[in-house]
C-alpha cells in the first residue's frame, strides 16, 4: 500500500498529436487519474496548454494572479498553463481528481469567454456527464485507434461545453471591472501594440496616477504595464504560430521597437526565446 503522503496515479497517459491533427483539432498529450497526497503542490512559471481538473472527492486549491481559489467537489478548475499558477490539494482532505491538459486552436480564447483567469473554478453543473467524458478520454488516448483524434476533438469540446453550462448555471461571472478601469483597459485591449504609460492609462480613468495603481492592482493582482506587457507577449505567441512574419516584425506589430528587447522580454515572461517558441509550437 502506498505512504498515505504519496501521490497515487491509477491512471497516467500520455500521447503524441500528429501535425495535421494538433493544428486543427482539440488534443490531448496528457491526462490521468490522481488521489493526491496531502502534500501535492504544482508550481510553475508556464507550461505548455490548458489544465481542466475534475475534483471528485476531498478539496484542492489553485493560485492565479495572485488570488486563491478553493476547489470543491464537483467543481472544474481550468487553469491557462501558459501564465504563472499553483495549485495543489488541501491537506486535512486531499482531493482526488480527473485531469487533462488539452491543446489547440482558439483554447485562450475560450478561456478568456469563461474569464478563468479572474475565475478558473468553474461549479454548479451536473458533474456524471463530465465525469464520463474523461473516461471516454483515457480510453481514446489509451487505445490510438484511427479516429482516435477526431473523437478526442469531440469529447474535448463536450468538456467546453459543459464549463459554459456549469458557469450560466452558477450565475457566477468575472468580477466586476470598476468603471474607471473600464476605458483604460478596453484601451490596452484594442491598442495593445500603441505607447501607454501609468500617467496616461490613469488621465483615461480620472484618477491620480498612484489611485490607478492601487485600484488596477486590486482588480487584475498586477500593475497596469506588467498586465499590458502579458497582453503583447499573448499576442506574439499568436502571431508566431499563426503566421510567418518575420520576429522583428512581430515584435513592431506587438508594440516593441527593438528586436533585442522584444526577445528578452519574450523569454523572461515564457522561459524560450521567439526562435525556441515557434519552433516548439510547430514541431511538438
Amino acid at each position: 500500500m502506498p505512504n498515505a503522503s504519496e501521490n497515487v496515479f491509477p491512471v497516467s497517459l500520455y500521447a503524441t498529436p500528429g501535425p495535421p491533427y494538433r493544428d486543427v483539432f482539440y488534443t490531448v498529450p496528457r491526462a490521468g487519474h490522481l488521489v493526491a497526497g496531502p502534500m501535492h503542490h504544482v508550481r510553475r512559471d508556464h507550461f505548455p496548454g490548458h489544465e481542466l481538473i475534475l475534483c471528485l472527492r476531498g478539496r484542492g486549491w489553485a493560485r492565479i494572479q495572485g488570488r486563491l481559489h478553493t476547489v470543491e467537489p464537483g467543481d472544474l478548475l481550468w487553469i491557462n498553463c501558459h501564465h504563472p499558477h499553483e495549485h495543489g490539494a488541501m491537506s486535512d482532505d486531499p482531493w482526488e481528481v480527473y485531469w487533462i491538459r488539452a491543446e489547440g486552436p482558439r483554447l485562450a480564447q475560450v478561456s478568456e469567454l469563461l474569464a478563468v483567469r479572474e475565475n478558473p473554478v468553474i461549479g454548479g453543473g451536473d458533474v456524471d456527464p463530465a465525469r464520463r467524458v474523461y473516461l471516454e478520454l483515457f480510453r481514446l488516448i489509451a487505445d490510438e485507434s484511427p479516429g482516435s483524434s477526431a473523437r478526442i476533438h469531440a469529447n474535448v469540446a463536450q468538456l467546453l461545453a459543459f464549463a459554459f453550462s456549469a458557469r450560466q448555471q452558477s450565475g457566477v461571472s468575472a468580477p466586476d471591472l470598476p468603471l474607471a478601469l473600464q476605458r483604460p483597459v478596453e484601451a490596452m485591449k484594442m491598442s495593445y501594440f500603441e505607447r501607454h504609460t501609468v500617467a496616461s492609462l490613469s488621465r483615461m480613468a480620472g484618477l491620480s496616477a498612484t489611485h490607478f495603481s492601487r485600484l488596477f492592482k486590486d482588480a487584475f493582482g498586477t500593475s497596469p504595464i506588467d498586465w499590458l506587457r502579458r497582453e503583447r507577449i499573448s499576442q506574439a505567441k499568436r502571431r508566431l504560430v499563426d503566421t510567418s512574419d518575420d520576429i522583428k516584425e512581430i515584435a513592431e506589430q506587438v508594440g516593441y521597437n527593438d528586436r533585442y528587447f522584444f526577445s528578452k522580454d519574450f523569454k523572461k515572461h515564457t522561459g524560450l526565446t521567439p526562435t525556441q517558441f515557434r519552433m516548439f509550437e510547430t514541431n511538438v
